[in-house]
Order: C-alpha cells, then sequence, then structure tokens
C-alpha cells in the first residue's frame, strides 16, 4: 500500500510537468488552459488510485505510479512507412491518421479525399483553425472530478485526433485513428486525446487503435470523447495492442442524444496492464447503445474493464457483451454498470460477462451492478466464469480430433462470437489472425 508521502511523490512529477506546459503556447487558448488546470489540481487533490478505491480494488496501479514515466520525446523519426502499413488492420479504403507518442505525425498519415464538410485532423490544428468547432465539445464529457487519469490526460494532452461529421453525411470509408508509443530509451509516458463529434442524421465508422513500436516500456494514458447527434449511428473500434511490457489507461466517454446510435468493440490483446473505462450517457429519448469487448490474457497481464451505461432518457435501449480469455497467472476484472434514472422509465438493458479460465492460476473477478430507479423497465444481467466444456471437448474428440485441437477449436469459438459482430471485414479478417496467432499455448492441455 502507498503511503501519502509516497503518494504525494509519485505525483509530483506530472504536476511539475504541468507547470512547465501550463505556461507554453502548447497548452492552447485561454478556455483551454482553464480547463487544464482545474484538471491538474484535481489531479493533485486525487492522486493515483490504490486497492482501498472501490472501483480499483482489484487492479494496483503501483507499477505506474512507482515509476519514473519521463514525457515522452517525438518519435516519429522512428515510425516508418512499413511500420504503420503493419499496425494498419483497417485495408487500403480507410482514411488514416497517425499520432506517435500523442503528436500528430502528417508524413504518415493518409486521410485522403473526404466528403464535403468532414474532418480527419488534429485537435491542434483544429484549436487553431477552427476554435469554434471544438471549444463546444472537448473536455466536456470527460469527468475529472473522480477519475485521476482523465484528468490527467486533460492537463497534460499535447495533441490529439479530431473528427467531425456534419449534419446529414454518410461516410463510406472507415476513419482510421493510429496512436504508436515508442519509447527506446527510458519509460516513457504520452497522453493520446481523441475528439469525435457525429452531427444528427450522420453516419460514419472509426477505429481506434493503440500499439507499441517495439518490446518498450511506457504508459498510454488515453481519453477519448465521443458526441453522437440526434438521429445519428456512430459504429466504434478500439483495438489495444500495446507492448507487453507497456501500460494502457483508457477512457471512452460518450453521449447520445435523441434517436441515436453507439456501438463499441474493444479488443485488448496486449499491455502489462490494461485498464479500459467506457461511460455511456443515453441523454435523448430513442437512443441505443451497445458495448462490445473482448479481451485475452496471458502470462501475468492484468486486464481491467469497467463500463457504465447511464439511461437518462426514456425509451431507449443497451446491450452489452464482453467476453474474456486467461491463461497463465492472468487476471481479468469486469465491471459493468447499469444506471437507469427516476425519468428513463420503458428502459430495455442486457448486460452478459463471459470468461473462460484455461489455467489453474488465472483469476477473473465480475461485478454487475443495477441501480435502477424506474418501475417501467427491463433491466437484465448475467455472468459465467469457467473452463471449457468437457463434453463439447468429448464430442470433437468422438470425431477423430485429439485433445489440442479440440480445446483451440472451443477457444477460436469463444473468441469468435465477437469478432464476428465487427463489421469492418478487413479489421474483423486481421483481427481473426492476430487472435489465433495467440491462441497455440492456450490450447495446450
Amino acid at each position: 500500500m502507498i503511503s501519502v508521502v509516497e503518494q504525494r511523490k509519485t505525483r509530483d512529477p506530472y504536476l511539475a510537468a504541468f507547470e512547465r506546459f501550463g505556461r507554453s503556447e502548447e497548452a492552447g487558448p485561454a478556455w483551454l488552459r482553464r480547463i487544464r488546470e482545474r484538471a491538474a489540481a484535481r489531479f493533485a487533490a486525487l492522486g493515483f488510485p490504490t486497492t482501498r478505491d472501490e472501483e480499483w480494488r482489484f487492479t494496483s496501479v503501483a507499477p505506474i505510479a512507482e515509476r519514473a514515466f519521463e514525457r515522452a520525446a517525438d518519435g516519429a523519426a522512428r515510425v516508418s512507412a512499413a511500420d504503420v502499413a503493419r499496425l494498419s488492420m483497417t485495408g487500403p479504403d480507410a482514411a488514416a491518421i497517425v499520432f506517435v507518442n500523442g503528436r500528430y505525425a502528417p508524413e504518415l498519415s493518409a486521410p485522403g479525399a473526404l466528403p464535403d464538410g468532414v474532418r480527419l485532423t488534429s485537435l491542434r490544428a483544429a484549436l487553431a483553425s477552427d476554435p469554434g468547432l471544438v471549444e463546444p465539445h472537448l473536455a466536456r464529457l470527460a469527468a475529472v472530478e473522480h477519475h485521476a487519469f482523465a484528468a490527467l490526460n486533460t492537463a497534460l494532452f499535447e495533441d490529439g485526433a479530431f473528427v467531425l461529421v456534419p449534419a446529414n453525411q454518410v461516410v463510406e470509408r472507415p476513419l482510421h485513428l493510429l496512436f504508436i508509443a515508442t519509447a527506446p530509451d527510458r519509460p516513457a509516458v504520452a497522453y493520446p486525446r481523441a475528439l469525435i463529434v457525429a452531427n444528427e442524421n450522420s453516419q460514419v465508422r472509426i477505429v481506434e487503435s493503440y500499439a507499441g513500436l517495439g518490446d518498450e516500456v511506457y504508459f498510454s494514458n488515453a481519453v477519448s470523447e465521443v458526441v453522437v447527434g440526434q438521429h445519428a449511428v456512430v459504429d466504434h473500434y478500439k483495438v489495444q495492442r500495446e507492448s507487453l511490457r507497456g501500460f494502457h489507461i483508457g477512457g471512452l466517454h460518450v453521449h447520445l442524444g435523441r434517436s441515436a446510435g453507439f456501438t463499441t468493440h474493444s479488443i485488448a490483446l496486449g499491455g502489462a496492464l490494461t485498464r479500459n473505462d467506457v461511460v455511456a450517457v443515453l441523454d435523448g429519448e430513442g437512443g441505443e447503445c451497445t458495448l462490445n469487448g473482448l479481451y485475452i490474457a496471458d502470462g501475468r497481464q492484468l486486464v481491467d474493464n469497467h463500463t457504465t451505461i447511464d439511461h437518462a432518457k426514456p425509451h431507449c435501449d443497451s446491450h452489452e457483451v464482453y467476453k474474456g480469455i486467461l491463461a497463465g497467472q492472468a487476471q481479468g476484472v469486469f465491471n459493468g454498470k447499469i444506471l437507469v434514472r427516476p425519468d428513463a422509465q420503458k428502459t430495455d438493458a442486457k448486460q452478459t460477462n463471459r470468461a473462460l479460465v484455461l489455467s489453474d492460476e488465472a483469476q477473473i473477478n465480475t461485478k454487475p451492478q443495477l441501480e435502477i430507479f424506474a418501475d417501467d423497465v427491463k433491466c437484465t444481467h448475467g455472468a459465467a466464469v469457467g473452463q471449457l466444456d468437457e463434453d463439447a471437448i468429448f464430442y470433437l474428440r468422438s470425431r477423430g480430433l485429439d485433445l489440442a485441437q479440440a480445446r483451440a477449436i472451443l477457444i477460436q469459438a469463444f473468441a469468435g462470437d465477437m469478432l464476428g459482430r465487427i463489421r469492418i471485414e478487413p479489421l474483423r479478417a486481421q483481427l481473426e489472425a492476430a487472435v489465433l496467432a495467440l491462441l497455440p499455448n492456450e490450447s495446450s492441455p
């Protein structure tokens, strides 16, 4: 357990970094500086969470808090076009922009031609050219009052991705936001940021992917905010393939308007420690939100998924399915909260969490939560943790397969259910290959 004095020592380097950054022109216009100052003050008050905090009781961030992470340098020179091609999973038809250590790398990006009015650029560029498009939304959804990592990102992010889809516009091409981390010399921290605004009656597909350039020690503290306007539809994907020595703390904050639709697919395949917080607020009648997740962990990896679906208005639906595959001494955490506010009558919310545990030392902690303050609702949740079905293994072996083959088929089918929900074909194909590459060690008896 970290003492108060040790806590102060762990946050001081970050506050010192803010003192330097906050006075620079890179901190942005006056309104953004004020937001940053409040965020820095909140991080100073909160410090890093500990296992005494209910929301973090199964996940110790001591490996992050106790390590001296320097601010990541501009690493674009270390990234080649071949690296980008290797890390891209969306196919040649996607419009892609690349960020290295949280900073836009235009020489590695290929946004191509986009429909009229669609913006796919860096936050820094948008703040310089069109601040009126950014100010109403940036740092409005990612609450810093109780989230130390969101506060830290808000105080210190230098750049990020900005996506704007105007009203009534349908974007056919997937938009890919590729965030690459590299820290070749010493442990470093970067603050990826994304702001996605889909105005009324628009449609767009967004892929956020996070990847390490090599087997390096670094910390990615990422925050994404998504505004889904009335009758808009956003199909969102987050793919995490960080270094197995890297740390990833990510927050996805979504606001849905009337009759809006939002679907996200979270795929976590890397990282020594991964925490994904998803907060979706259905703030208009007739909204629909779907959260899908798949995570695979081996060795001593830890993957923590915390989700909150806030039904603030009536006649909204939400669907949530998360699946995990754990081997070795890996640990998984799933905490899914459904909140139904007093006025949110006619809510229909379903939540399912399943985990496949492939070794005696792997662990999963799961906690479904329902907080219902309305009486005319349909809310269900279910959690299942177990090993491979022995009857299914027996059946496959009776058809001529050996034990390893039978196990492999069942594991692939378990993961395939989630991968089959991905609507971008090149992304689905590449993720199927990536997942398959992770499974051979899992399929041994």
